[in-house]
């Protein structure tokens, strides 16, 4: 059986300012189960795109394997794409990154394609500083393999058997802390409301940024014990902040008192506006950061917001010093500079 969406839209909406409506960043109808939380970022993902007015042909999207890896098919379908094996999506996007700084990279995966066997990848796309977006779909189980605990499930959760989980979980977040990320944020599939601008802030940052995304699996995952579920996300969950996302061109106007809020301005101009801030974090200070996330782990809490961020560290290419040509257009007299040249930097070795 086949779906179809249907072609026409109301004559009144508005298009963006690059001239797109909403439903321009929308994929095909998604085959994941009815209520799945993946559905819910996957709209999270296409309002945010809309709402920054990023032209679709600009973001390059890439997966790896797994339910999260599936819904790059759900949005944005006339972006580049690019699904790797499993747990290879940080290499693929590192590759593409140093050969075409111009784009935006979007890169979605989940908590085993992540947390398991795409580890060793994580860790040194964190620490390259690499310029992506990094969703994490993070439902602390395999749902396409009959919901066993992945690598994020909670010590002592209970799974869908009656199971109560003996292994320590792997904390992304706190992870992505120790290793120095410049953006560093958690949220909840069911919170449009703080997801969007979070979503809009990542892909605004220059340098690398995290999002890991509790989204709860509706056939495995959902029941009673589960510390990944609807019901104990929405009861244990303790923001850092309200966020707001200010694009350059809007006007900052505010309704409370400034001793209550922190602006964070990122590199394009644009500023992340963050209100009623918990008196003891600070998330330009990591350390203030690092201890937050322990705190909310010693009170059974889910911390989410916009933990931690850096706007002045330099992205991979800044590190490297490359090109600002794509590689596919530099010509010949760009990588054949001539035999002066070639002595020079021979010299230059000896």
């Amino acid at each position: 059986m086949s779906y179809l969406k249907p072609a026409f839209t109301h004559p009144q909406l508005q298009p963006n300012r690059v001239g797109y409506l909403k439903k321009d960043y929308e994929g095909v109808i998604s085959t994941l189960c009815a209520g799945c939380g993946h559905d819910s970022i996957s709209a999270a993902i296409v309002q945010a795109c809309y709402d920054i007015d990023l032209e679709p042909h600009r973001l390059a999207k890439l997966s790896g394997i797994g339910c999260s890896s599936k819904t790059p098919a759900y949005f944005l379908s006339n972006s580049h794409g690019f699904n790797s094996v499993h747990g290879r999506m940080p290499s693929i996007a590192t590759g593409a990154n140093l050969a075409n700084k111009n784009l935006i990279y979007l890169g979605v995966s989940g908590d085993g394609d992540t947390a398991s066997i795409g580890m060793g990848q994580f860790v040194h796309v964190i620490r390259r500083n690499l310029n992506m977006t990094y969703i994490v779909m993070n439902n602390g189980c395999y749902g396409l393999t009959k919901g066993q605990d992945s690598a994020t499930a909670d010590h002592g959760s209970i799974n869908k058997t009656g199971q109560p989980n003996p292994f320590q979980a792997i904390d992304l977040v706190g992870m992505a802390l120790e290793l120095n990320a410049s953006f560093v944020a958690r949220s909840f599939s069911g919170d449009k409301s703080q997801l969007v601008p979070l979503i809009k802030a990542a892909l605004s940052h220059q340098g690398f940024s995290l999002i890991d995304v509790i989204s709860p699996c509706v056939t495995f995952n959902n029941n009673a014990g589960s510390t990944k579920s609807y019901d104990y996300v929405r009861e244990y969950m303790q923001q850092t902040a309200q966020v707001d996302f200010v694009p350059p061109r809007k006007a900052l106007s505010v309704d409370y008192d400034q001793d209550q809020s922190m602006e964070v301005t990122l590199f394009d101009g644009s500023e992340i506006l963050l209100t009623k801030l918990k008196p003891e974090w600070d998330p330009t200070d990591r350390h203030s950061a690092v201890n937050r996330i322990n705190n909310a782990k010693a009170n059974g809490e889910i911390l989410t917001g916009l933990i931690y961020i850096n706007s002045e560290a330099p992205d991979l290419h800044g590190l490297l010093h490359t090109t600002d040509t794509p590689l596919n257009q530099l010509q010949e007299q760009d990588l054949c500079p001539g035999t002066t040249v070639l002595e020079s930097i021979n010299d230059s070795f000896r």
